[in-house]
């Protein structure tokens, strides 16, 4: 079971690096402007992802300008906002990324796109699929599926961004 999970896992890799590379290339540029103005990046995390705003202010290797988002922050036009959740249909973060929306707040999204009006990847200035919208590996039950790595596809998104806000931002000092 291991082995077919890590052949899936590197498969789910893939197909985001392969078809989401100008999403995430335009998404790493939008976010690099709030640093490079003088700007934050603020993290809003919803559920598990939780995963990726500790890594991104915490981690080994934090990335420059961000900060966990909190109801008390005054945004500016200089700030920019990264959103992840789980699925693109989550109530919370869609209301929450409308709110950014109504006051010209630049945002990216990270979730699995499922289809629905009023989709977080529709709201969003840009927006990067985890590909994540049903488990990876058949279940017990017929028509089942487990193993939901919603987290580590949004924390492999996050990597590839943080790399290219990185590179953006030694560019722009040199």
């Amino acid at each position: 079971m291991i082995k077919m999970f890590t052949t899936q896992l590197t498969g789910l890799f893939q197909r985001i690096s392969g078809k989401q590379e100008f999403e995430i290339e335009d998404s790493s540029r939008l976010l690099a402007q709030a640093a490079i103005g003088e700007g934050t990046i603020y993290i809003q995390a919803f559920g598990e992802m939780e995963g990726v705003a500790a890594e991104a202010i915490s981690g080994a290797e934090p990335l420059p300008s961000a900060a966990r988002y909190h109801e008390d922050a005054e945004l500016t036009e200089a700030d920019r906002v990264l959103i992840v959740t789980r699925l693109s249909t989550d109530e919370e973060a869609v209301t929450f990324a409308r709110g950014l929306a109504e006051k010209g707040i630049p945002s990216v999204g990270i979730s699995g796109i499922v289809s629905g009006d009023g989709s977080l990847e529709e709201i969003c200035d840009f927006h990067v699929d985890t590909k994540v919208i049903k488990g990876l590996l058949p279940g017990e039950e017929i028509g089942e599926r487990v193993s939901f790595p919603s987290s580590m596809a949004a924390l492999y998104i996050y990597f590839a961004l943080s790399f290219l806000i990185k590179e953006i931002l030694s560019e722009y000092e040199e």
